[in-house]
């Protein structure tokens, strides 16, 4: 049995009476982990990257560009004294029943769907503990390690974590994805499915003109009732791309 540590310092800033900001800083361990990261109202804004030793800025390219002299120094001290903490907790408990809490995952795309256009599959795995998770894909049941990426396992205000899997995709008809996660707490492997349906996917440049087509039909029985049709079809397509673009920026800035 593994057990996982993890030391948190939280503060607050205010800067006027209507917003507070919570800064925190995470530094874990167990015999196999090490985690250290810094973040603001739930966001990871740094973390130790202890196979590359360095510390890595994981703020989006639109922020402003923040430095941390001697952030990763501090954070290999601080797993030193995690690990005796650590000791210290195990003997004084005598090894206790570890506390264990199943993930839930669920897979979705990262923008609209369109069949032959690169594409992204998130995988959003959380309310586990302790860390890690081990995520995996497959394509038509074929596991794929190519275009895969991780994110830090980040914490959650109940105290149990998060994470982030990604694959690259380009989607083609009748293609079949899977996102399967391992855990202690599970009794097996956890498998969620993502398909390339008729109803998930359009091929390029189809919405607009099917928008249109259909109120031009439309206009066969009435001009103004098929003109509206095709403004309001547009303005749905402009909204729906605004939606994907804005879910984008919002996957970016995890």
């Amino acid at each position: 049995m593994e057990l996982y540590l993890a030391i948190t310092l939280t503060f607050s800033l205010s800067t006027d009476a209507q917003f507070t900001h919570n800064y925190f800083n995470i530094d874990g361990c167990s015999d196999t982990e090490k985690e250290s990261m810094v973040g603001s109202d739930g966001e990871e804004m740094w973390h130790a990257d202890f196979n590359r030793k360095l510390g890595v800025n994981t703020l989006p390219d639109f922020a402003d560009p923040m430095s941390f002299p001697g952030f990763y120094e501090t954070s290999v001290g601080q797993q030193e004294v995690c690990k005796e903490n650590l000791a210290v907790c195990i003997k004084a408990y005598k090894n206790p029943p570890e506390e264990l809490d199943p993930p839930e995952t669920a897979i979705y795309p990262k923008t609209g769907v369109e069949l032959g256009v690169e594409n992204s599959l998130v995988c959003h795995v959380t309310g586990f503990f302790p860390p890690p998770v081990d995520v995996s894909w497959t394509k038509n049941n074929v596991l794929v390690t190519a275009g895969v990426s991780l994110s830090q396992n980040r914490p959650r205000s109940d105290g149990t974590f998060h994470m982030f899997s990604s694959l690259k995709i380009v989607p083609g008809e009748r293609d079949i994805y899977s996102c399967t996660v391992k855990h202690r707490a599970l009794r097996g492997p956890l498998t969620k499915i993502w398909g390339v349906g008729e109803a998930s996917a359009v091929r390029p440049g189809v919405g607009p003109v099917l928008f249109c087509g259909v109120g031009m039909t439309l206009a066969l029985l009435g001009v103004a009732t098929g003109i509206g049709f095709c403004i309001k079809g547009a303005a749905t397509h402009n909204t729906d791309m605004a939606k994907q673009e804005k879910k984008s920026l919002q996957w970016t800035y995890r």
